[in-house]
């Protein structure tokens, strides 16, 4: 691969992954699509639609820490491929229920709580293990944008294809689709030529190794302020996936499709954030995108919630996905950057707790502000917190690039290792 867009793309196992992963996640945000109208369908309740968001993600919150240790104690490609198989049942699951007209929403609420279960144990493994697959760390970041890159083409042409499935055949044969396109991800993983990591020593119990991967994520001036700037744009801004639906048919008066159209410009937006951070070569500078990502995805929503024109809110939408991919692959690539191998489960778990395990909480409350002041006030106010957040992060930053030493991101001792290659030149900043 000759362009240096697709430079990570060398790698064989990580163009198996790639190619896996591109059509599988297409079935993934067809089904986040019809999850939402279905679960709207069933119900008409804002609320409810914050719950089922709640339990999907909360499991997340209240295991990822845990299944981080596991990921660092067990075999990453094995768990992955489990994640992954358990994934493709649930999505059958769903089929059986809806295709025939009998699911109910306990059903709705059951099964993403599984599928909840499943990624807390999925994301850090997924996370960890992309470091196996591109053995060049210098493609490293350009691995991760091209994952962010192909995570939001299935977001431009998942939902976009949702929307006109659950119009033709309904939710049912969404959740079909799905469960099919995890063929893909799974042959590509079986595929794969993975050195399996021999198993640590496991002396400690593991709530010490949480503990300290907790010491050393949060010991870190930089880490800590990238989890915690990922935890606020959680907590206040993304429960508005929950309320799309709410969006698409009350204010802009439209049904599926303009659910899809809405989710789809988001996916255009991202996807070209995604292709610029693609572009990069190094990490240098790449910290103060952070800031700067946040309050355009913050300032986004903002103006969603006060749209009423559909045009407008594509465009929005469009700018609020930008914003938004930015700002996580850009968190993702520094702390991957920073991070020592052996906490990096652990690390990526609390990358995990933060951008999703935050999520139940904020849908939990953006459904109950929703049912009393509206959707779109309730979206305007998460997006000026996450615009305050940014602001806030951006205060700190130079603090945050003065403490951060050559190679190290942490000020606490280091765990035991043997001494970590320079990523950055002592001139370099994040």
């Amino acid at each position: 691969m000759s362009s240096p867009l697709l430079r990570a793309l060398r790698h064989r196992n990580y163009r198996l992954f790639f190619g896996g992963q591109s059509l599988s996640l297409v079935g993934t945000w067809i089904t986040r699509v019809a999850v939402s109208w279905l679960t709207w369908r069933l119900t008409h309740s804002t609320v409810m639609l914050g719950l089922v968001g709640f339990v999907e993600q909360i499991p997340t919150f209240l295991l990822g820490a845990f299944a981080g240790v596991w990921v660092d104690r067990l075999d990453r490609y094995r768990v992955l491929i489990a994640t992954q198989a358990l994934a493709l049942v649930q999505s059958f699951a769903l089929a059986a229920l809806a295709i025939p007209g009998v699911i109910r929403i306990e059903h709705v609420l059951a099964l993403q709580a599984f599928q909840g279960l499943i990624k807390a144990f999925d994301t850090p493994a997924r996370q960890a293990l992309m470091v196996d697959m591109v053995e060049d760390r210098a493609d490293l970041s350009n691995a991760i944008a091209l994952n962010s890159s192909v995570v939001n083409a299935a977001r431009l042409v998942g939902p976009s294809v949702a929307g006109v499935l659950i119009a033709w055949v309904g939710e049912g044969w969404c959740f079909f689709v799905d469960g099919v396109s995890y063929l893909a991800i799974v042959g590509s993983l079986l595929l794969m030529h993975v050195a399996h990591r021999p198993r640590p020593e496991v002396r400690k119990p593991v709530l010490h190794d949480l503990a300290d991967g907790f010491r050393y994520a949060f010991g870190s001036a930089a880490i800590r302020a990238v989890l915690m700037l990922l935890a606020v744009v959680s907590l206040a801004g993304m429960p508005y996936t929950a309320l799309l639906p709410v969006i698409a048919a009350e204010t802009l008066h439209g049904g599926s499709h303009t659910l899809g159209f809405l989710m789809g410009a988001m996916g255009v937006g991202a996807l070209g954030g995604a292709l610029l951070l693609a572009s990069r070569r190094s990490v240098v500078g790449l910290g103060r995108w952070i800031p700067l990502a946040a309050g355009t995805f913050g300032a986004g929503l903002m103006a969603v919630g006060l749209s009423r024109s559909l045009p407008l809110s594509l465009l929005c939408m469009s700018v609020t996905g930008v914003g938004f991919m930015i700002h996580l692959a850009s968190s993702n690539t520094i702390i991957q950057t920073l991070v020592r191998e052996e906490m990096r489960g652990r690390v990526m778990a609390f990358y995990a707790m933060s951008f999703l395990g935050m999520r139940p909480f904020g849908s939990l409350v953006a459904g109950a502000a929703a049912a009393r002041f509206g959707a779109p006030w309730t979206i305007f106010v998460g997006g000026l917190v996450c615009v305050i957040g940014a602001a806030a992060f951006s205060r700190w930053l130079p603090r945050i690039q003065e403490l951060v030493r050559v190679g190290v991101g942490s000020e606490v001792a280091q765990p035991p290792g043997p001494p970590r290659e320079p990523v950055l030149r002592p001139t370099e900043q994040v």
